[in-house]
């Protein structure tokens, strides 16, 4: 038999091990094969591409599946487009077989997103009504050792999230079958390849039809999540001597209660204002301000948008027309007193309210009739 021959058995073989999931990698399937067709005569030297045995298995697929495949791959997409919108705050995109195309039965939908607190994204599944298993992973690649995080979710299909640092999000991910960047797409770009395979579907009622997303989270339980997210974030201790991000944060509120315990408004923003730095560090505010917006009052979300311009004017070194625009807002003297609590909330050891309390206290200015915090004012409006 030429090795020609004997390399397209070994990935016809190897195929049809990972095609009925008696291999998951690659590397294992066509050794095996190569152990099954050449015995103890083979070798291992010259054996199939990865990209090669994917072929086959693409060719096993079709004919196995037939047209269900196309069907199955336009549903998943559509389920996977779920998450990426769920997911939004947290940069994720699509990667893998439900993208490319090539499913077979057993697919997973593989997303990477990326956050410093892969926890904070478990809680958010969590709340949002699915079952979402955080797994840590250990990994020895080129002579070190790698944690990777990994959240599985039960769903219609199976979802794998993969949990990058939020710094990676540019991150040139190599594919393990071409070599190359891998190929990957935000929710805009699944919902043009739906379109594009079926320009007449409904995606809205698609959606609703493969089911519930669950529960949406209360605006309160987000809070409290986007919070516990932090607890693992650390600090430079030069400008934090306090420690991670929550213990700033609860510090910071109790100030802000100690001076302005009346101001519902003024003391969520204390609380809220660093949440950001669990989801994408190098731009808390950008970050934290979206994970909010919508949940809080306009007034709140402007003193989270701007709590770094008050450090900047407090020191002198705000631009003069970034000045003037802060200056003009009747908030500014309340803005500045936001960056005083901000500073004096970094004191090691000190006492601090829990999550909890912090959110109890604030949920005792609603009126019995009112469950959620208060729509935003339709009179307020940002200085230009």
């Amino acid at each position: 038999m030429s090795d020609m021959k004997v390399r397209r058995e070994i990935a016809l073989r190897a195929a049809r091990l990972m095609y009925a999931r008696e291999c998951t990698e690659y590397f294992t399937a066509k050794r095996k094969a190569a152990r099954e067709i050449q015995g103890d005569r083979g070798t291992f030297r010259d054996l199939p591409s990865n990209r090669e045995i994917r072929e086959e298995i693409l060719l096993l697929a079709d004919l196995m599946e037939g047209d269900d495949r196309l069907r199955e791959l336009t549903s998943m997409r559509i389920e996977a487009l779920r998450f990426l919108r769920l997911l939004d705050r947290y940069r994720p995109r699509l990667i893998g077989s439900v993208l490319t195309g090539h499913i077979r039965v057993g697919s997973d939908i593989d997303i990477h997103v990326f956050c410093d607190s892969p926890q904070s994204i478990a809680d958010l599944l969590e709340r949002e009504g699915y079952a979402a298993e955080l797994e840590r992973k250990k990994i020895s690649k080129h002579g070190e050792q790698r944690v990777y995080n990994h959240i599985h979710i039960k769903a219609a299909y199976s979802v794998e999230l993969t949990v990058y640092a939020a710094d990676k999000s540019s991150y040139p991910f190599k594919s393990s079958i071409t070599g190359k960047a891998i190929e990957r797409a935000g929710a805009a770009e699944v919902e043009r390849l739906i379109l594009m395979s079926d320009p007449a579907i409904d995606i809205e009622g698609e959606l609703e039809r493969l089911g519930p997303a669950g529960e949406a989270v209360e605006d309160w339980e987000l809070f409290a999540m986007l919070l516990r997210g932090l607890e693992q974030v650390k600090q430079h201790p030069k400008h934090h001597p306090e420690g991670d991000a929550l213990f700033h944060s609860l510090q910071v509120f109790d100030r802000a209660r100690e001076v302005r315990g009346y101001d519902q408004e003024f003391m969520l923003a204390a609380l809220l204002h660093d949440v950001g730095k669990g989801i994408d560090p190098s731009d808390h505010v950008a970050a934290g301000v979206g994970a909010v917006e919508g949940a809080v009052t306009a007034r709140t979300l402007w003193f989270i948008r701007h709590h770094m311009d008050a450090h900047a004017a407090r020191e002198g070194t705000l631009g003069h027309r970034a000045r003037r625009r802060l200056m003009a807002s009747a908030d500014y003297e309340d803005l500045l007193l936001l960056s005083e609590v901000d500073h004096a909330g970094r004191v090691p050891g000190a006492h601090a309210s829990t999550i909890d309390e912090a959110i109890e206290f604030l949920k005792g200015f609603e009126s019995a009739e009112q469950d959620a915090i208060s729509p935003p004012n339709p009179g307020y409006q940002e200085p230009d």
